[in-house]
């Protein structure tokens, strides 16, 4: 049995499309959680060396965007490391870690669900929007994008809080810096709070989210 599944209750950081940057508010978050998982389009190995949660074990799949072409030479090692697709038992249930580019985006949850139907929670990247599908089981999860690439109005996170009753997930997207000289994104840690939503219970969930 995997000695996270046997916790009672885990905080899982989920977050994804770094594409080789990642907000340190978003770090801050992960540090707060016991493990990561990174979605894909990761960027480069040093992405997820930043990653710090406390048990120190940071899961992750590749994106479209984790080619050898694209990322830097001395990186290149860990691509061949990189699964298409995990899964990760928890208390109460089991993750699935996917990019998502797999499956085209009309159909995207339908056929995520199709595929992995004993999961509690599906998680995947790729549109760089925050997505929370909590219509049914399994829910279909997209932390949207935690560096600087498109992502929608600032770069954002999940965390999944599981036991073996409950589980439940809160959502965090930081604010964009706007200096002088145009639109970008904070690059160093300010006094930003993070807006945080969090969903029901997945035993009472409702609402759906589409993904676009």
């Amino acid at each position: 049995m995997d000695d996270v599944a046997s916790m009672e209750r885990v905080r899982v950081a989920i977050l994804s499309d770094t594409h080789g940057a990642i907000d340190s508010r978003v770090q801050e978050v992960v540090g707060t959680c016991d493990l990561a998982v990174h979605g894909g389009d990761i960027g480069r190995a040093s992405i997820l060396a930043q990653l710090q949660p406390r048990l120190g074990r940071v899961l992750a799949v590749f994106g479209n965007n984790d080619v050898a072409r694209k990322w830097p030479e001395e990186d290149r090692r860990l691509l061949v490391h990189l699964p298409e697709w995990l899964e990760q038992p928890l208390p109460g249930g089991s993750l699935v870690l996917i990019h998502g580019h797999q499956v085209p985006a009309r159909d995207r949850h339908r056929l995520l669900r199709g595929r992995f139907p004993n999961a509690r929670v599906i998680v995947y990247g790729h549109s760089h929007r925050l997505v929370l599908d909590d219509a049914r089981e399994p829910w279909v999860l997209n932390p949207g994008a935690a560096g600087r690439s498109r992502t929608h109005g600032g770069p954002s996170c999940l965390v999944l809080i599981a036991t073996s009753g409950q589980w439940q997930v809160e959502s965090y997207r930081f604010a964009l810096s706007v200096p002088k000289g145009g639109l970008r994104y904070t690059c160093h840690h300010d006094k930003t709070q993070p807006i945080t939503t969090q969903t029901a219970q997945i035993a009472t969930a409702s609402g759906r989210a589409r993904d676009r």
